[in-house]
This record gives structure tokens, C-alpha cells and sequence, in this order.
């Protein structure tokens, strides 16, 4: 493309405002698509994974330094070494980098559902379990609602992390919004370059909007709000297990 002028950011605005950018199966919007495509691949292969195991370690208790060390060792994986490692080993396409990116959307989802089960008070699961509830309808009517917030902000989490770094998919196959870089990279075109990244940049913060706008209103206004406190933390407890079990219920 030929600009006006060897200013970056006079560059970068003619690239955004090119409306052949804007249309074509190669423009802007469907790059975007593309990249939101791959994001929601990886956080339903993310989620798969992690949350059946958060659940359990953080409901049981076992495992749990296993888990601990398990993620401190996938948040130190490279995503770009590992795509080319998959690519390498398995197969061509896109395979290699969402599974790249899975490695690195589990551990904070992984932690994200960890730390919401295991941080309800324990008093409310001994009152719940002297009511005579089950595990399972401990772990649904009372740890899953009380730890939600907690558990979507590490959904909220690896949600951002991925779309911040799907860009890698454009090393293993040319699609979404890591082509820009690649192009702009190749061809030193700084208007492309540095226009792909404010897309990118955009895109993760309208995402991170929709994600904080979801974690705010999935969860109960009871559980938003601050209560008063009980006469003693055992009574606090049962009142709170009998809630969440007649919530279940209803």
C-alpha cells in the first residue's frame, strides 16, 4: 500500500480508513470473525478440560499440589514454541496452534475454578453436609454458587489471554487477525503492522467488556451484596447452606 507520509501513525490511520480493508474474505471484519472463531475453539476445549478438574481438586481436596504445579508449568510454556512443536509432531493447519492455545487458557481457568470451590467458607459446607446433602448437591446448590464470581474471573482471565495471543494461528495457517502482523512484518508495511495490533488491541478490550458485563450479572444479587454478620459463624454458615439448598431446589 502507498501512504502519504512516513509518519507511523499518519500510516497506520490510512490502513484502518481503507475501505478495501474493510470488505473482501481477506478485510478486517472477517479476519475478526476468524479470530473470535479460534478463541471460542480454544475456551471450549479449555473449559472441557479444566473444569471438570477444578471441580473435583477443589471439592476433594486431592491433588491439589499436583494442580499447583501442574499449572506453574503450562503458564511457562512459549504459545509460539509450542505451536511449531505440534506442528512438527502432529499434524499441519490450524490443530497445532489451538492446542497451543489450550495449554495456555487452562491453567488460569483451571485456577480461576480451583480457588472458587475451595474458597467458600467451610463452615457453609459442614452445615450443609450435617443437613444431609449429598457431595454432588454440595458441590451444585452451594460451592458452584457461592464461587462463581471467583470462577468466571478466571474464565474472564484465560478469555483474554487467548485472544490477545490467537494471533499465533497466522504462523500455522493464514487466517484471523495474526495475518496483519505477519504481512506487515514481511512486506514493511508499518500501516498494516501497527493497524493489525490496534485491531487486536480493540478487539480484546470489547471481549474483556462482554466478559466483565457477564461475570457481574451471573451471579445471584445476594451474593453480590454484602450481608450483616451472624451471631456466630456457625449460624452465618447454616443459614447460607440452607439458602443455597432451597435455591437447588426451586
Amino acid at each position: 500500500m502507498d501512504y502519504s507520509s512516513s509518519n507511523l501513525f499518519v500510516q497506520m490511520g490510512e490502513w484502518l480508513s481503507d475501505p478495501e480493508n474493510w470488505s473482501g474474505s481477506r478485510g478486517i471484519p472477517m479476519r475478526i470473525a476468524e479470530h473470535l472463531g479460534y478463541v471460542g475453539l480454544t475456551m471450549l476445549l479449555a473449559l472441557a478440560i479444566a473444569v471438570p478438574l477444578g471441580l473435583y481438586v477443589g471439592h476433594t481436596g486431592k491433588g491439589r499440589v499436583l494442580i499447583v504445579s501442574g499449572v506453574g508449568i503450562l503458564r511457562a510454556l512459549p504459545t509460539l514454541g509450542m505451536v511449531f512443536l505440534f506442528a512438527l509432531l502432529f499434524s499441519r493447519g490450524v490443530l497445532p496452534a489451538v492446542w497451543a492455545l489450550v495449554l495456555l487458557a487452562v491453567p488460569p481457568v483451571l485456577s480461576g475454578i480451583y480457588a472458587g470451590v475451595s474458597s467458600v467458607n467451610r463452615t457453609v459446607v459442614d452445615a450443609a453436609r450435617s443437613m444431609g446433602l449429598t457431595e454432588w448437591q454440595i458441590l451444585t446448590r452451594v460451592e458452584l454458587p457461592n464461587g462463581l464470581q471467583v470462577m468466571l474471573g478466571g474464565v474472564r482471565a484465560g478469555v483474554l489471554q487467548v485472544v490477545a495471543t490467537a494471533t499465533v494461528v497466522a504462523y500455522a495457517k493464514a487466517d484471523g487477525l495474526g495475518v496483519f502482523l505477519v504481512e506487515g512484518t514481511q512486506i514493511n508495511d508499518n500501516g498494516r503492522l501497527f493497524g493489525g495490533a490496534v485491531v487486536i488491541a480493540a478487539v480484546a478490550i470489547a471481549v474483556d467488556g462482554v466478559m466483565a458485563l457477564l461475570q457481574r450479572f451471573a451471579i445471584s444479587p445476594g451474593l453480590r451484596t454484602t450481608r450483616p454478620v451472624a451471631r456466630s459463624q456457625q449460624e452465618s454458615g447454616r443459614q447460607e447452606a440452607v439458602a443455597s439448598a432451597q435455591g437447588g431446589t426451586t
